[in-house]
């Protein structure tokens, strides 16, 4: 039985055709998976942030009970606050500017803690009280998280957007719209060692 040549040119085609198919689909469900990874983990970066700016009003009102005179201080610590809670990113705006702004916001609370947390040398009853030492402890803990968290992020977004770049599935990408995504960058005071005078 011979084939005619049209009918081996149909069945060529159609193989092709099955070959392509499962290609995009594969490709497309590979982006689809992997910005999943990256939004699911940006979730646990957000939820690191909340977690600390949870720990600020129990901290302030700990201080405020032993330190007085500190209002400023105080006032600036519940402004970033505010304005870090305001600051949300979703998942689906990760651009590097959108985690720049949300990282600059957050990094204003984080000088806002640190400068609260220097109050306590000049009141020792607030060193010695239990409740603000188990408040910093909880937010040292946070700290860590969310490094921890962010350092997650990154490695889930460098994955994607070697994903999404390598050919030939930047084709499939650009065609879909994934585009890349945005990291976590070490703030510009964290790039200079610090001076250290005796």
């Amino acid at each position: 039985m011979k084939l005619s040549k049209g009918l081996i040119a149909i069945i060529v085609i159609v193989v092709i055709g099955f070959i392509g198919f499962f290609w995009i689909k594969s490709g497309y469900n590979g982006m689809v998976g992997k910005e999943e990874g990256v939004s699911s983990q940006w979730a646990q970066v957000q939820n690191a942030y909340q977690r600390r700016a949870d720990l600020v009003p129990n901290l302030v009102a700990t201080v405020k009970g032993y330190a007085t005179h500190e209002q400023e201080t105080l006032q600036a610590v519940v402004d970033a606050r505010a304005k870090a809670t305001q600051m949300n990113v979703n998942a689906d705006q990760l651009t590097e500017e959108n985690i720049k702004k949300y990282q600059e916001a957050q990094g204003q609370l984080g000088s806002a803690l640190g400068r609260l947390l220097m109050v306590q040398e000049n009141y020792p009853d607030l060193k010695a009280n239990t409740n603000f030492l188990a408040l910093q402890d909880e937010l040292t803990g946070t700290e860590n998280r969310i490094s921890t968290e962010r350092n997650k992020f990154n490695e889930k977004v460098k994955d994607y957007n070697t994903f999404i770049r390598m050919f030939p599935r930047n084709i499939l990408s650009g065609i879909f719209g994934f585009e890349k995504k945005g990291y976590f960058e070490a703030d510009a005071a964290a790039q200079s060692a610090p001076k250290v005078e005796f």
